[in-house]
C-alpha cells in the first residue's frame, strides 16, 4: 500500500504523504492504495484538437498562468459509467479537470480553483507553497500519470484547506474515474499488462472507498446541491459506489429512498430501477 498521495514527493511535499483526508472536524478516515500508473496507447485522433489554453489567476499567489481546457462541445459524449462517470469518443476530458498554479503549488478541481478563502490561503502557504518544487512546463497533451499526479495535488491542497468532505469525496471520486480511464487505455500487449492492469483497478477501489466514505459524511451534514448534484442524484451515485463496494443493504436502502421520492426525477429512478435489479441478484447468490 502506498497511499492516496503516492505522486506529490516529486513535488516536494513528501511530509504530507501521510496525511488523512477525513480527518479532523469532517468526519472519518481515509484508506490507503497501491500506486499505479502507466501511459496510454498511442490515439488515433489528435488529442490536442480538443483542448486550448485557459488563462487563470491563483487566488493564492496571483500568478497568472495557462491550463490545458478541453473545448466545450468538442468531444462527443458517446455514456457514462453506472457511478456517473462521462466517457468521450475522442479523449478522456478528466484530465483536464485539474487547475493547479506553476507557482505556488495550489491545486483543485476547476469548479473549486477560484473559491479560496483567505485563511485557506494562508494554510495553502504555510503547508504547500512553502514546500512545492516548481516543475517543468506542462505539456499539450497530459498523460495519465501527470494528470494523476494532479489529482493527489488537489487532493492534499483540499485536505490542507481544510475542504468540506464533499469536496474531497468529489477529487476522490473523479480521481477514480481517471484510474478507470487508465486501465481501459493501458497496452495489454506489454509482457506485464496483467500486473499493471490489477494494480490500476486496486487503487481505483481505494479511491472510491474514500469517495463513498467523504460522500456518505456531506450528506448528513451539508446542503444540496452538493457537487451539482441535487438529493436524489448523490444517492443514486452512492448506491452505485455502495454495489462496487459490496455494501448491498446500503445500496438496497438509498435505491428504495430514491424510489419513493416525490422529487426525484423518472431518469434517476430508471437507473436507481436497474440498479436494484443488481442488487437483488447478488443478495439472491448470497454475496
Amino acid at each position: 500500500m502506498v497511499g492516496l498521495f503516492s505522486r506529490i514527493g516529486k513535488y516536494g511535499l513528501d511530509i504530507l504523504k501521510e496525511v488523512k483526508v477525513y480527518d479532523g472536524p469532517n468526519g472519518s478516515k481515509e484508506e490507503n492504495a497501491e500506486e499505479a500508473g502507466t501511459e496510454k496507447a498511442a490515439p488515433k485522433y489528435i488529442e490536442d484538437d480538443f483542448l486550448f489554453d485557459k488563462t487563470h489567476v491563483c487566488p493564492s499567489c496571483d500568478h497568472k498562468f495557462g491550463e490545458r481546457t478541453v473545448r466545450t462541445g468538442k468531444a462527443r459524449l458517446i455514456g457514462t459509467d453506472p457511478d456517473l462517470r462521462p466517457r468521450y469518443e475522442q479523449l478522456d476530458v478528466g484530465k483536464y479537470d485539474v487547475v493547479s498554479c506553476p507557482k505556488c503549488g495550489y491545486t483543485a478541481l476547476s469548479r473549486y480553483f477560484g473559491m479560496l478563502a483567505s485563511s485557506q490561503s494562508k494554510l495553502i502557504k504555510e503547508s504547500i507553497s512553502k514546500f512545492f518544487v516548481p516543475q517543468p512546463e506542462r505539456p499539450n497533451v497530459y498523460s495519465y500519470d501527470l494528470a494523476f499526479e494532479r489529482y493527489q495535488l488537489s487532493l492534499v491542497n483540499a485536505v490542507i484547506k481544510r475542504a468540506k468532505d464533499s469536496e474531497k469525496a468529489y477529487i476522490c471520486l473523479k480521481t477514480a474515474w481517471l484510474l478507470r480511464g487508465m486501465a481501459e487505455n493501458l497496452d495489454n500487449t506489454q509482457a506485464d499488462y496483467e500486473r499493471e492492469y490489477e494494480e490500476i483497478k486496486e487503487q481505483e477501489q481505494e479511491y472510491l472507498q474514500s469517495a463513498y466514505k467523504g460522500f456518505l459524511s456531506a450528506r448528513t451534514a451539508e446542503g444540496y446541491p452538493m457537487c451539482g448534484m441535487d438529493e436524489s442524484t448523490l444517492d443514486y451515485l452512492l448506491s452505485s459506489m455502495a454495489i462496487s463496494l459490496k455494501q448491498f443493504d446500503v445500496a438496497a436502502k438509498l435505491i428504495g429512498a430514491i424510489l419513493t421520492s416525490s422529487s426525484a426525477n423518472n431518469r434517476i429512478k430508471d437507473k436507481a430501477r436497474d440498479l436494484k435489479e443488481i442488487v437483488l441478484k447478488e443478495l439472491k447468490n448470497g454475496r
